[in-house]
């Protein structure tokens, strides 16, 4: 297991209380280098959406956590939101509770000219992803594919 993999890993395990006492999930824990700073960004949700006083109350208890088990060797930037609206689906429970919803799908190498797809989710396994575009079933091995997000339909 990588640094940033037991970096997430142990964030979780430090969330699982938190969450329960506020009420919301973890959709997703990531820890990422971007413009030379490091993010232990952290995703949570609920049925009904999460609003900004249900990520600052998790915000603020993981801090302190944070600060107590001091695991983190790197100094980083907490941040604490909503997966929004065009969420990445990531993990096998985000596709599960995203079936029958329209995603869009991009690929490493281009298929028929293409590397972005949009389509509803039919079904996965962890060899393939089947989406429906216009009427028709298309499978895409799963590595080959590069992310998955749920479509913005304004």
């Amino acid at each position: 297991m990588s640094k940033r993999e037991s970096y997430e890993t142990k964030t979780e395990q430090l969330l699982a209380p938190i969450i329960e006492k506020y009420g919301v999930e973890i959709y997703d824990v990531e820890f990422v280098k971007e413009a030379g700073e490091w993010y232990l960004r952290v995703y949570i949700d609920k049925p009904d959406g999460v609003n900004i006083l249900d990520c600052e109350n998790v915000s603020r208890a993981l801090s302190d956590v944070l600060d107590e088990e001091d695991y983190i060797d790197e100094s980083y930037i907490l941040e604490v939101s909503s997966p929004g609206l065009g969420r990445q689906l990531k993990k096998d429970k985000h596709f599960e509770k995203s079936i029958g919803e329209k995603i869009v799908l991009k690929t490493y190498k281009a298929i028929d000219k293409c590397k972005e797809f949009e389509g509803v989710l039919v079904s996965f396994d962890s060899d393939k992803i089947v989406m429906e575009q216009d009427g028709e079933q298309r499978s895409f091995p799963r590595d080959t594919v590069a992310a998955v997000h749920l479509a913005l339909d304004f």
